[in-house]
């Protein structure tokens, strides 16, 4: 197995270009790993972009993965789509795919870019080989589950500011980008009172930490609007029904995770047709930076795709 450690470094590799919606919108996007292996996207979290951790060249040219990140609307150099639902990211991802010419793919979502890969297996059905969402979320309003039980007081106020006042959530994030901008490192010193101990041991790598703070200053480095966005769309309707998903998808929870709570993807898991699910004992939120190298191989291996998690 890839040592996580070693798996999640700078590639130096990936190259940079621009795709252009239908609407006329610029998203920035990164390709790294095998150009002619199987494509697969990665959805980054809530703060994140193109440049979040994932597992360098070698071991992505191991894994045959041609792998493809890129800005959601507002964040790094992608425009803004302002009022953009969590749907949207299915058009997005199209976009990017026909302009490298990529026919069929893979999608997997990290925290926040989960619900954005789960849009892209519902709406794109024909071209979505299988899903995995890593921490994900569930849909605001789910039936039977406890949305903000077990979630760290963090992301407790800023979606129920999403709720309340939006206007307040504007400015809350607007001062925590700011001061973003200025030293990436306050996100994750912010954060660390709220960190369980599996956490804490993920963010003082020092290889994993730098990644972070880097991927938070590229995220952040325009302003706030696409952090802002994500949280106000995962908080209204997706706009697309889980049970139109053929494709087989994997959910991976870390056990102690508080800021998305292992419930929601267990909730998913009884919602999606051929989902699977796996809770990890002794890990929880940034454990899926860890995961991504294995999660990155059953995406991308036929034989893999309906092996049982136990």
């Amino acid at each position: 197995m890839t040592n996580p450690r070693e798996a999640n470094v700078t590639l130096p590799n990936a190259a940079q270009r621009s795709a252009v919606t239908p609407d006329g919108r610029r998203l920035a996007v990164e390709t790294s790993g095998a150009p002619d292996g199987e494509a697969v996207f990665l959805l980054h979290g809530t703060p994140g972009s193109r440049s979040g951790p994932r597992p360098r060249g070698i071991v992505l040219y191991r894994l045959g993965v041609h792998l493809v990140c890129y800005d959601r609307p507002g964040y790094g150099d992608s425009d803004r789509h302002e009022g953009r639902r969590v749907a949207d990211a299915a058009a997005d991802v199209a976009a990017i795919a026909d302009d490298l010419g990529i026919d069929r793919f893979a999608v997997v979502g990290r925290s926040g870019g989960g619900p954005h890969a789960l849009a892209c297996a519902a709406l794109l059905p024909d071209r979505v080989t299988r899903a995995a969402v890593l921490v994900g979320l569930a849909p605001a309003g789910a039936p039977d589950l406890d949305w903000y039980a077990g979630m760290a007081e963090a992301n407790v106020g800023d979606f129920g500011l999403a709720d309340e006042d939006p206007a307040e959530l504007t400015l809350e994030l607007t001062m925590r980008a700011a001061d973003a901008r200025r030293d990436p490192r306050t996100l994750l010193e912010f954060l660390r009172p709220q960190l369980p101990e599996p956490d804490i041991r993920v963010v003082d790598d020092v290889a994993i930490r730098r990644l972070l703070t880097d991927m938070y200053a590229e995220a952040l480095r325009h302003g706030p609007e696409g952090w802002i966005d994500d949280v106000l769309a995962m908080r209204r309707g997706w706009g697309f029904d889980l049970g139109a998903i053929r494709a087989p998808v994997r959910l991976w929870h870390g056990e102690q995770d508080r800021f998305t709570p292992v419930g929601h993807s267990r909730w998913l898991a009884s919602r999606i047709p051929r989902a699977q699910v796996q809770v990890q004992p002794g890990a929880a939120h940034f454990g899926a930076v860890e995961i991504l190298p294995q999660t990155l191989a059953w995406l991308t291996t036929p034989e893999l795709a309906a092996t049982p998690l136990y």
